[in-house]
C-alpha cells in the first residue's frame, strides 16, 4: 500500500479518482493533516526560553494541537502498514513546512517529497516521476516566520499593556498594516481643500461633433511646487477666449496591452472590486476551486502562464474566433517575488463554468477570462492630439491650449475583457470621447463657447480592503499567502473597521501606532520589507536562521529597556478607568474648579466625567426640550450656569456630531433669530 498525506481533505476525492485511473491495480491510501499539526505553545514559558516556545538559542518549541494530536495517532496507524509514504502538501514554504512536521512526528525516516501546482492527471503524474526530499531551507524560512512573528508579538505587546494598561497586540505585519490605515486616516483629517481654476473651449466640427480643448497652466502659470492657479478673473478672461489658432496636429496609433493572469495579490484586489468578497472569503473559494481540480495553486506571486498551457489557450482562442499572440506573451513579477508557481489559471481551459456555488463559478470565471485575455493581441487606438494658441494675447500673456482624442479601432483582448478589476474606481483614468477632427497647422478656430473650471483638490482615499492589500504588496508587507490573514486579523481585533467598503482606523488602533512609530523599529515599513528579503534569503539557502533572529530579537531587546527607562507604567487608577467614548484610559485632572476626569486620547477625544471620590462620576444626562434645531432638526438643550462665568442658551444635542448651533435664550424659549 502508497500512503499519500496531503493536506487538505477536500482534496481526497479528485487525487483518489487520479491516482486509480494511472495505476490500476495499485492500493492508494490519501489522508489529509487538515493543515498544520502542531505549532509553538500559546502559553506557558519555561525556564531556558525567551518567550513562550522559543528557547535562548532560538530553537523552537512545538506541542500537538488537539486537533493535531487526533491526526498524528490516525496517521501513525496507516503509515505503519504503508511500504511507502508520499508526503503531498502544498507547493509553498508553509506545505514544506507541515511535511517536515509531519516527518518529524511520524518518525519517517525516508518520506518522498511530491508537490503539484494543479490537481490533474499530468500533473499528478509529472510529481510522482520526479520523487524529492523535504525542502530544508524553505523549512527553515517559514520556522523564522513563525518565530519572528512570536518574538514581536510576546515582547512587544506586554510593552503596551505596561504603558497603556490596556490589553493591546502588536503584530510583525498587522502593526504595520494598521500604521498605513493610520496614517492615511490623518492626512485626510489634516487636508484642507484647494480651490483653483482651469478653462476649456468648446468647439462644434460637422463632420465629429463637439470636442474640448483644455487651457495649459503649466509651465507659465503654475509649477509643480505651486500646482494650483487661484486667480478666478484670469481664468474666466482664459475662458472667453474668442479664438485660437492650431500650433500643432498629430496623429497616431496607440496599443493597450492586456493585464496580466492573477497572482495571490491581484486576485483578491479583483475579487473585492468586482465582486465585492472580503480577501479571506475569496481565498476560501479558490482553495475550493483548486481541490476540486479547477484551477492551479492560488498562492503565487507569478504574473505568467506555463508554456505547457499554451497549445490549450490557442484551442480555446480559435473556438471564440479571437485573436492570440505569436508568442507567449510574458509580464515582469513584482521586485522580491517568488515564481516557484505560475500564475492563477484554469487547469482546463475548455471549460467555461466551474465551481459548486455561484461565487466559486463567478470567482473562477473571472480567473479564466483574465487568463485567456493575457494572451490575447492589444487593442488598438487612433489617438489624435492638438496644440492651439489664443490669438490675441491675454491679459498680457500668451496662453495655451491643447486636446486628445482616443478612438478605439481594434478591440484585440478588450473583446474578451472590458476592463482591469484589480484597479479601485479612485485609480482608473480613463480618456473621455473627444473626437478631434483633423487640422492643419495655422488654422484658426472660433469657440461655439468656454467655460470656467472651477476645481477642489481632494483629499487622498480611504483603503478599502482591495487597494490595502495593493498597499501592502507594494511596501513588501508580508507575502501572498499573509495578505487575507492579514485582514482579517486586522479587523477583527477591532483595529480598524469596515464602513462602505473603506477602512478606518479605531481609537485602539491609532492608539497601538501611537505607542509603537518612533519607538520600534519593525513597525517601520522599510524595516519590514528588508526582514521578508532575509526570509527570501533563507528559502533560497543565501542567509541563515539564526542571524536573522537574532538580529531582530537584540534589537526588540534594546528598544523595550529604552521605553521602560522614558515611559513610565501605568498608575492602577489610569489602567481600571476607561473611556466610554473611546476606551483610552481616563486621567484625573485638577481644575479651576474642583478635580474632574478627562480622556488620554485628548484632543481626538474631549470626553470629560465628573469626579465622584477620586472616581470618574456618571455624565448627568442633559433634558432634551421640544424644540428642534434649525439646521439639522435634532432636539434643543437648555444649557445654564449662574454667577462669575455662566451662560443661558439653547444648545443642538446633535453638538458630537458636528451641529454646533446654538441660540439665546428668550423667556425660557431659543431666539431662533439669532442663531450662532
Amino acid at each position: 500500500m502508497k500512503l499519500m498525506i496531503i493536506e487538505s481533505p477536500g482534496k481526497k476525492k479528485k487525487l483518489q479518482e487520479i491516482l486509480a485511473s494511472l495505476y490500476p491495480g495499485q492500493e492508494w491510501q490519501i489522508e489529509a493533516s487538515v493543515g498544520h499539526v502542531r505549532d509553538l505553545p500559546a502559553r506557558g514559558q519555561e525556564e531556558g526560553q525567551i518567550v513562550t516556545g522559543i528557547k535562548t538559542d532560538y530553537t523552537p518549541v512545538y506541542e500537538l494541537s488537539e486537533r493535531g494530536a487526533g491526526v498524528v495517532s490516525k496517521l501513525k496507524a496507516v503509515a505503519k502498514r504503508a511500504d511507502e509514504i508520499y508526503l503531498a502538501t502544498d507547493p509553498d514554504r508553509e506545505g514544506e513546512s507541515i511535511s517536515w512536521h509531519l516527518q518529524q512526528c511520524l518518525g519517517l525516516k525516508t518520506p518522498i517529497r511530491v508537490a503539484f501546482n494543479e490537481i490533474n492527471a499530468a500533473k499528478v503524474r509529472e510529481a510522482l516521476s520526479k520523487p524529492g526530499r523535504i525542502n530544508g531551507p524553505m523549512v527553515a524560512a517559514q520556522e523564522a516566520r513563525r518565530v519572528l512573528d512570536r518574538l514581536v508579538g510576546y515582547m512587544v505587546s506586554p510593552e503596551l499593556k505596561r504603558q497603556t494598561g490596556e490589553v493591546l497586540s502588536a503584530g510583525r505585519v498587522q502593526s504595520p498594516a494598521v500604521r498605513l490605515v493610520v496614517e492615511r486616516e490623518r492626512a485626510i483629517r489634516r487636508f484642507k481643500p484647494t480651490e483653483h481654476y482651469g478653462a476649456q473651449l468648446i468647439f462644434a466640427d460637422a463632420k465629429t461633433g463637439e470636442w474640448r480643448a483644455e487651457w495649459q497652466t503649466l509651465p507659465n502659470f503654475v509649477t509643480k511646487d505651486a500646482p494650483y492657479f487661484q486667480d478666478k478673473p484670469f481664468a474666466e478672461a482664459v475662458a472667453g477666449c474668442k479664438s485660437v489658432v492650431v500650433e500643432g496636429f498629430e496623429q497616431t496609433e496607440a496599443k493597450r496591452s492586456p493585464p496580466a493572469p492573477f497572482t495571490t495579490s491581484t486576485l483578491q484586489q479583483a475579487a473585492s472590486n468586482a465582486l465585492r468578497l472580503d480577501p479571506k472569503r475569496a481565498m476560501q473559494l479558490a482553495q475550493s476551486l483548486y481541490e476540486q481540480g479547477h484551477i492551479s495553486y492560488h498562492r503565487t506571486d507569478n504574473p505568467n502562464v506555463s508554456d505547457e498551457s499554451m497549445p490549450e489557450i490557442r484551442a480555446v482562442v480559435a473556438s471564440l474566433g479571437l485573436e492570440m499572440v505569436a508568442q507567449r506573451r510574458t509580464f515582469k513579477s513584482k521586485d522580491g517575488a517568488q515564481e516557484g508557481h505560475p500564475a492563477i489559471t484554469p487547469t482546463h481551459w475548455e471549460v467555461e463554468v466551474a465551481g459548486e456555488t455561484p461565487e466559486e463559478q463567478a470567482l473562477y470565471r473571472m480567473i479564466r477570462i483574465r487568463a485567456l485575455a493575457s494572451q490575447l493581441v492589444d487593442a488598438r487606438y487612433a489617438v489624435r492630439t492638438l496644440q492651439l494658441r489664443a490669438v490675441d494675447p491675454i491679459g498680457g500673456k500668451v496662453v495655451h491650449f491643447a486636446a486628445r482624442g482616443r478612438t478605439l479601432t481594434y478591440q484585440g483582448w478588450l473583446k474578451l475583457l472590458a476592463e482591469d478589476a484589480t484597479e479601485d474606481a479612485d485609480d482608473k483614468d480613463e480618456d473621455a470621447p473627444n473626437p478631434i477632427p483633423e487640422l492643419q497647422p495655422g488654422t484658426v478656430l472660433t469657440p461655439q463657447r468656454g467655460e470656467l473650471q472651477v476645481k477642489v483638490t481632494k483629499a487622498p482615499p480611504r483603503y478599502t480592503k482591495a487597494s490595502l492589500v495593493k498597499a501592502l504588496e507594494s511596501h513588501g508587507i508580508g507575502r501572498p499567502a499573509t495578505y487575507a490573514a492579514i485582514m482579517d486579523n486586522i479587523e477583527s481585533r477591532q483595529y480598524v473597521k469596515e464602513e462602505k467598503r473603506y477602512l478606518q482606523p479605531t481609537a485602539i488602533g491609532e492608539q497601538i501606532v501611537d505607542a509603537l512609530v518612533g519607538k520600534f523599529q519593525f513597525v517601520d515599513l522599510s524595516f519590514t520589507r528588508e526582514l521578508e528579503e532575509d526570509l527570501d534569503r533563507i528559502a533560497s539557502g543565501q542567509a541563515g536562521y539564526r542571524p536573522v533572529i537574532q538580529k531582530l530579537h537584540l534589537q526588540l531587546q534594546t528598544e523595550i529597556a529604552t521605553q521602560k527607562e522614558q515611559v513610565p507604567t501605568k498608575t492602577k487608577e489610569e489602567q481600571q478607568h476607561p473611556c466610554p467614548k473611546c476606551s483610552k484610559p481616563m486621567r484625573r485632572i485638577k481644575g479651576k474648579n474642583g478635580h474632574f476626569w478627562g480622556c488620554t486620547g485628548h484632543p481626538d477625544c474631549s470626553e470629560t466625567l465628573p469626579d465622584e471620590g477620586g472616581k470618574p462620576g456618571q455624565k448627568k444626562e442633559a433634558k432634551l426640550s421640544g424644540f428642534a434645531c434649525a439646521k439639522c432638526g435634532k432636539p434643543l438643550i437648555h444649557r445654564e450656569k449662574k454667577g462669575k462665568g455662566g451662560y443661558d442658551f439653547w444648545g443642538c444635542s446633535g453638538y458630537s456630531d458636528g451641529c454646533k448651533t446654538a441660540y439665546p435664550n428668550l423667556k425660557g424659549k431659543p431666539d431662533f433669530s439669532k442663531a450662532k
